[in-house]
């Protein structure tokens, strides 16, 4: 059962997240949040598995509170923001701030359980669009960021190629099908790899690519 936690300043969106998500078999809603301040509260009392974050939010906004849900000792939940096309500026920030993925709030029912699972699950969530919009962030911070395109000297080649694959926000499949080995082997992959660079999940591997100089915006 995946316990998840909706914060959103928004009685009617939080009510319309919680009567959906409750209809799933596996997904439980174990409360609410009206602001960020009391978001990271009730995360601290309930211990979700998700977060869904909004991040418009009085008293505090959800890039703070993701940031101070994830900077806790104990076991941090997974942060889903909850977002709009027009909150670009956030994309990269939120990365940044650990959250594991972004979910348009026009998103059908369906998309919204199934992005509570993949979260869940430990992947990251970045629709093609907002990827392009990360994408596009990392290359106007590129002039004042070295670039060196070598590889970590804890990662071997082939896993500095899968991570630099899952950097264009690629699936596993899609890179088994780029590098013709089997899904099974990139799950190896990029668990080792986020193991050694002492990642969380996906969404992290894609901020570190780029920031390292792995990967560039537009190669």
């Amino acid at each position: 059962m995946i316990r998840v936690l909706i914060a959103d300043d928004q009685g009617m969106v939080r009510t319309g997240f919680t009567v959906f998500l409750s209809t799933q078999p596996d997904i439980e809603v174990v409360g609410e949040a009206g602001d960020g301040r009391e978001a990271v509260e009730r995360a601290a009392e309930l211990r979700p598995d998700v977060v869904l974050m909004d991040v418009r939010m009085p008293v505090m906004n959800g890039l703070e509170a993701t940031r101070e849900l994830l900077s806790c000792e104990a076991p941090a939940p997974k942060v889903l923001i909850l977002t709009t096309f027009d909150l670009d500026d956030y994309v990269y920030e939120a990365l940044r701030a650990g959250a594991s993925g972004f979910l348009l709030k026009d998103a059908s029912a369906a998309q919204l359980a199934e992005a509570v699972r993949v979260v869940a699950a430990g992947d990251a969530l970045l629709a093609p669009a907002v990827t392009k919009r990360l994408i596009t962030e990392f290359a106007r911070m590129g002039a004042t960021r070295p670039v060196s395109g070598r590889r970590p000297a804890e990662l071997t080649d082939r896993e500095s190629e899968v991570l630099a694959l899952v950097a264009q926000a690629l699936s596993n499949q899609e890179i088994a099908d780029k590098l013709f080995v089997a899904e099974q082997t990139v799950k190896t992959h990029v668990g080792r790899i986020l193991t050694k660079l002492g990642l969380r999940d996906r969404a992290q591997a894609i901020v570190y690519a780029y920031e390292t100089g792995l990967v560039r915006p537009g190669t």
